[in-house]
């Protein structure tokens, strides 16, 4: 079994995430970042010896209570009253493979020495990570600010002995678990529990896993709609990178550069149309998919800073004598990322249903729905209603939640950024986008079968090719969600 290494000098990425989850690898801590939380800890432990004044959450309670001071020897407990108290999520079960995200982040969050952990806290979260003790976790609960305080605490329970895990493919309460990993519960000290569920962990979960996914499902949609366009007997000159200059933003650019490299060699594309010009769902894919390309850029670099980042609260600095409570777990940064994802997303499933939409109208020498037997046969036309129905759900997931504040903690929690909401929606939003790519991939590679004998270019006769390995040319009418899910696989 290989391992590596949490090197917090080292500036990760949202794919790295990504692929740590999909590895077989064993996590550690380097040496250095063991330092940098020791470090911390050693003077927390010194101030929390002789403290007179109050420090939040050090030695006082939280929130509209931060002016309540609290015994020393009673730090311990109001750390563990803070994770019991706050695991009050409610809904769906986070998916585990966002659990186990949200585990790695923490843990990362976590060894910049600016937390005030014990080193064996960091320590049991990796030993969950690489034994596969994975907490349940719900999707509602979190506000955004004052970091995402209930999913948080539940994804932490375990760590005490409480909660509910997923161990060896079965549920199981925490304490179980632990006696079967052989571990012990930690006995947390100041600051610990704060530390835990102070944070963006949950909303950068989903963040990290939604743009890694969401730039690999724009590459496709690329291959998707060239097959699109030559099954529809497009045309290529709205591609022409003499036309996307005049207009230099770099999606647009990107895509049409693309577009032509994905149709070069294809006869259908090269030859004289009767037709002077596309509709906009083909002619304008450029500025359209190209628009959603540079805004994805735009929240890969968000989720990139904030996966470097501090953000709970307060932040110890060991080296200057600090400790300071601010508001680095505020979550507005990702939530009007997410807001934008969602958006970019759902207009990438819009335009492509257009697409399915004039593949399936009877034009350009294609039979009416791609039916053999038009009439007797429905042929593709409920797969497209199926698009529209998912499309029209993406539109209402786009209603903004980052423009959303409810005042909480009594009023001194006054303003939040609903980023978890954001995040939770976007995920629904790309995996409904899945759909309606599988939606158009199976209409598109039937359209292209009405070409025959013509071809379309290599690439795109590769792709399918693949399709055809999963789903059938369709002669006559039968059930079409199973070849929906065949063709998600493929996605």
């Amino acid at each position: 079994m290989q391992h590596s290494a949490i090197d917090i000098t080292l500036e990760a990425s949202p794919e790295d995430f990504i692929q740590a989850l999909q590895s077989n690898e064993k996590i550690t801590l380097q040496d250095e970042t063991i330092r940098s939380i020791q470090k911390c800890r050693d003077y927390l432990d010194t101030q929390t010896s002789s403290m007179v004044n109050p420090i939040y959450g050090v030695n006082t309670g939280f929130g509209s209570l931060c002016n309540t001071i609290i015994p020393a020897d009673e730090l311990g407990q109001l750390q563990r009253n803070l994770l019991t108290s706050h695991a009050c999520g409610a809904g769906e079960e986070v998916p585990s493979d966002i659990v186990r995200l949200m585990l790695l982040l923490k843990i990362r969050g976590l060894s910049y020495g600016h937390s005030g952990v014990q080193v064996q806290t960091v320590q049991r979260l990796l030993d969950f990570f690489n034994l596969g003790i994975t907490p349940v976790v719900f999707q509602q609960g979190s506000l955004g600010a004052s970091g995402d305080l209930a999913p948080l605490a539940h994804l932490c329970l375990p760590l005490i002995g409480e909660g509910v895990v997923y161990f060896k493919n079965k549920r199981m309460e925490a304490s179980e678990a632990l006696e079967l990993a052989g571990l012990r519960a930690i006995e947390l000290k100041s600051k610990e529990g704060l530390a835990l569920i102070n944070g963006t962990q949950f909303m950068l979960a989903y963040a990290t896993w939604c743009i890694a996914k969401a730039l690999h499902v724009s590459e496709m949609a690329a291959s998707i709609a060239a097959m699109s366009l030559d099954a529809f007997d497009g045309r290529i000159e709205p591609f022409d990178e003499n036309l996307h200059a005049t207009r230099a933003h770099a999606g647009q650019q990107f895509f049409a550069k693309k577009m032509k490299s994905l149709l070069n060699g294809s006869s259908i594309i090269s030859r004289k149309k009767e037709h002077v010009q596309d509709p906009y769902s083909f002619r304008c894919m450029p500025q359209v998919h190209g628009a959603s390309i540079d805004a994805m850029k735009y929240v890969y670099g968000v989720v990139r800073t904030e996966i470097n980042s501090v953000t709970d609260n307060p932040v110890v600095f060991a080296e200057q004598e600090k400790v300071i409570s601010g508001g680095n777990f505020h979550g507005q940064p990702l939530a009007l990322a997410l807001d934008f994802l969602c958006i970019a997303l759902a207009e990438l499933g819009s335009i492509s249903e257009r697409r399915v939409y004039k593949l399936i109208s009877g034009q350009r020498d294609l039979p009416p729905y791609l039916a053999k037997e038009p009439g007797l046969n429905s042929g593709f036309m409920i797969p497209q209603y199926t698009a529209a129905s998912i499309v029209s759900q993406n539109k209402q997931l786009c209603t903004p939640a980052s423009i959303d504040t409810i005042d909480s903690s009594n009023g001194q929690e006054d303003h939040v950024s609903m980023g978890a909401n954001a995040a939770t929606k976007c995920y629904r939003v790309l995996e409904n986008l899945r759909s309606i790519y599988a939606i158009e991939l199976f209409t598109a590679a039937q359209a292209l079968d009405f070409r025959r004998p013509a071809k379309s270019s290599d690439p795109i006769e590769k792709l399918h090719s693949e399709v055809r390995k999963r789903v059938p040319f369709l002669e006559k009418d039968e059930q079409m969600s199973k070849h929906f899910q065949s063709l998600r696989s493929l996605l």
